[in-house]
């Protein structure tokens, strides 16, 4: 005869969004105070999360997949006994979806074609490109990537995954073909690669890996691609690439400083897509991280290897 379920509480909500109520019930948990808690799901952010945590609490669940915040603030310092996972890998699909995008409105010219007032055939047609055959790079081939690399395949691109360990990337759709390196040799690429999609944590190893030497190293056709941070591409480099025609252009759905503000050059130059942050917007984001708390509450109780741990140590 089983035992009474899981204590788990939801904050800092009151009530809980519904959708993560039910993921927890679902996932055979009990929702309960965090008094007696055993497991936490912060849907909040770190200004928000309580200075004391009661003994009984063992894991805490973020709702975010980015979490430089937290280190900032702190709070995994000040509860070094508490397991806490983020929601790495719970957004992949939309914002995978996005990065596509991006990439091909790029590749085929597509913000000339919508600020085009007339025909101009012979103006765009040397312009307009194509993903088959040609090289793409995707630097942080975590969650994103993965579900990047099958979105690509189809399209006649070859890839190459660039991750910490260098170690083959692998998961539904993605072939053996698929070249993978570690981030130790990254500088390798930069010459090889067509186009470079950024899905890389924002960590201080990683601010500003793509500067002014590594632009100048990449085709002048090459589009770069950020779903990540803005602080893992130098923004004035990029404007000054941007602006001589050093590489073909950027899709930022992420910018250093965010919110970009109006007036800059970003926002009008003819090679620079931006979009609001809002790869995972919220209406896609609540049900996503749903089954993310499902998934991670059902593992929690059956005591096995939860999805998204933090690393302390590397910062992500």
């Amino acid at each position: 005869m089983s035992g009474p379920a899981v204590p788990i509480a939801i904050g800092p909500t009151d009530p809980p969004p519904t959708l993560v109520e039910k993921a927890v019930l679902e996932a055979g948990a009990a929702i309960s105070d965090l008094d007696e808690a055993r497991g936490l799901i912060w849907v909040g952010g770190p200004g928000e999360f309580p200075d004391e945590l009661p003994a009984s609490l063992e894991w805490v669940q973020l709702s975010a997949a980015g979490i430089e915040d937290w280190f900032t603030a702190g709070i995994f310092a000040k509860h070094p006994h508490i397991r806490f996972t983020s929601a790495a890998g719970a957004f992949a699909a939309s914002v995978a979806e996005h990065a596509l995008m991006l990439l091909l409105a790029g590749v085929r010219y597509l913000p000339e074609h919508l600020r085009a007032s007339g025909w101009r055939q012979q103006d765009f047609f040397p312009h307009v490109g194509t993903l088959r055959g040609k090289t793409v790079t995707i630097v942080g081939a975590g969650g994103i990537g993965r579900a990047l690399i099958p979105m690509l395949i189809p399209l006649g691109a070859h890839i190459i995954a660039v991750n910490r360990s260098g170690r083959p990337v692998t998961g539904p759709g993605i072939p053996d073909t698929v070249e993978t390196i570690s981030a130790d040799h990254v500088g390798r690429i930069w010459p090889r690669t067509d186009h470079v999609v950024i899905a890389a944590p924002a960590t201080p190893a990683t601010r500003h890996l793509l500067g002014a030497d590594e632009l100048a190293r990449l085709k002048p056709s090459s589009w770069i691609v950020n779903v990540a941070r803005g602080s893992l591409i130098d923004t004035d480099a990029l404007v000054a690439a941007l602006a001589s025609g050093a590489i073909g252009g950027a899709g930022l759905d992420v910018t250093d400083p965010e919110p970009l503000p109006d007036g800059h050059p970003l926002w009008v130059l003819p090679n620079s897509i931006v979009t609001p942050h809002d790869s995972n917007p919220p209406q896609l984001r609540l049900a996503a991280f749903a089954d993310h708390v499902e998934a991670n509450v059902q593992r929690f109780v059956t005591g096995r290897p939860l999805l998204a741990p933090i690393d302390r140590d590397r910062g992500y």
